[in-house]
């Protein structure tokens, strides 16, 4: 069945491969509809949708884009336009696929096109600037696929038309064998819970008491990219219920850790409305290994837990645990459905257990009332006299999000 595949790029820069990645989507059977995101050049290409339409659809003319002279304003205009316009044939039936050749600014825009669309559609990026620096950037939280071209993208030579060819045969394949995302669904009652590796007991524990009730469970590894991808899902309508073992990305966004998954992180289920129960794995822990910025401000407490070269852990100092308690309550209060967390008094992790250097219950109680402070007064925070890891734990976070469930 012949799909309808959108291109994004720029014919005053990349005109001639563009029209041959359009030929090539075309003679394996489906319809390619160029969107031409040209920003001044002249061009001697005709797309399907010219950049005069991209540009209207933010409000302004190519006249304003002519005489503008801040480039990042005018790339951020003809993306508002871009989204728009792709949120349009959406909603028409006429976007099955997507896919963005071109350097970094295309790539940039592309992913954030692409973003704005739900799980399922396939999104390929194929640009010459899958640097390590730049491609979490085009990621992102999202089912994007990005191939590297290893050449610039300049004429028709074999190599070009290689890599041309690659890109055509990934986004056609993609978009023939996808399912129809608006048919996509998951067996009910289905369960979100996050994890990462010092809470993989709990997580085991979860999944099998839940799996005995008839649950379906889908578990995210919270390391700042798959829990957000996880909250795009939950906004998108998937899930019936979270449990939060680690919800520690927003904390790390705040305190620049490894983990950071944004200030945004925990939204969507709240706004959703859907039950949640949480565990504070990790909001009492962050990672001070070499890569963490300001690693000096950590190491100074001198309670180091070592994992491996690159991986190890210490406490959040106590200013930033209180300030983090204060903003978890924050998210808590502004949930529209039912919402507790379960606190365990003999460590919140694998590596926090009495006797470990990491454990310090009077400062996690710290948290705890100071969170309590700024709860609303129907919002439960119960403590069970438990590790994380301990079955007993996993019993009452299960049994919490059974009751809300009902």
């Amino acid at each position: 069945m012949s799909k309808n595949i959108i291109i994004v790029g720029t014919t005053d820069t990349k005109g001639e491969q563009l029209m041959m990645l359009r030929e090539k989507i075309a003679a394996l059977g489906h319809r390619p509809l160029l969107m031409d995101l040209s920003m001044g050049g002249k061009t001697d290409y005709t797309a399907d949708i010219l950049p005069e339409e991209i540009a209207s659809l933010a409000g302004k003319s190519m006249q304003d884009i002519f005489d503008a002279d801040d480039r990042s304003v005018i790339t951020a205009w003809m993306t508002e336009g871009a989204i728009a316009k792709a949120q349009a044939l959406l909603a028409d039936d006429s976007l099955d696929g997507i896919v963005a050749v071109g350097g970094m600014s295309i790539a940039l825009i592309g992913a954030t096109i692409m973003g704005n669309l739900p799980f399922g559609i396939p999104k390929v990026i194929g640009t010459t600037a899958a640097m390590p620096a730049y491609v979490g950037k085009l990621f992102n939280a999202d089912d994007i696929t990005v191939m590297q071209l290893i050449m610039e993208i300049a004429g028709t030579n074999d190599l070009i038309q290689n890599a041309i060819a690659q890109v055509a045969g990934a986004i056609c394949g993609m978009a023939q064998s996808a399912f129809d995302h608006r048919q996509m669904s998951l067996p009910k009652p289905s369960i979100a819970i996050t994890q990462i590796g010092f809470s993989d007991q709990c997580a085991k524990n979860v999944e099998h008491l839940l799996e005995e009730k008839g649950y379906s469970v889908f578990p995210f590894h919270a390391q700042g990219i798959s829990d957000r991808a996880m909250d795009k899902l939950i906004s998108q309508g998937f899930f019936d219920g979270v449990i939060e073992i680690t919800p520690a990305g927003l904390i790390e966004e705040k305190f620049k850790g490894n983990r950071a998954a944004g200030l945004e992180r925990l939204d969507a289920a709240g706004q959703r409305g859907i039950p949640q129960v949480w565990a504070p794995c990790c909001l009492n822990l962050t990672g001070v290994g070499p890569t963490r910025i300001n690693r000096e401000k950590y190491m100074a407490s001198g309670k180091i837990w070592h994992m491996d070269a690159i991986r190890s852990m210490t406490r959040f100092p106590e200013d930033e645990l209180l300030e983090g308690a204060r903003m978890y309550a924050e998210k808590m209060n502004a949930a529209k459905g039912p919402i507790k967390l379960i606190v365990p008094l003999k460590g919140w992790s694998s590596i926090d257990k009495p006797g470990d250097i990491l454990h310090d219950p009077d400062q996690d109680q710290l948290f705890v009332k100071e969170l309590k402070r700024h709860l609303n007064a129907n919002i439960v925070v119960e403590e069970v006299d438990f590790n994380l890891e301990e079955m007993g734990y996993a019993k009452a976070l299960v049994s919490s999000l059974e009751a809300y469930m009902g």
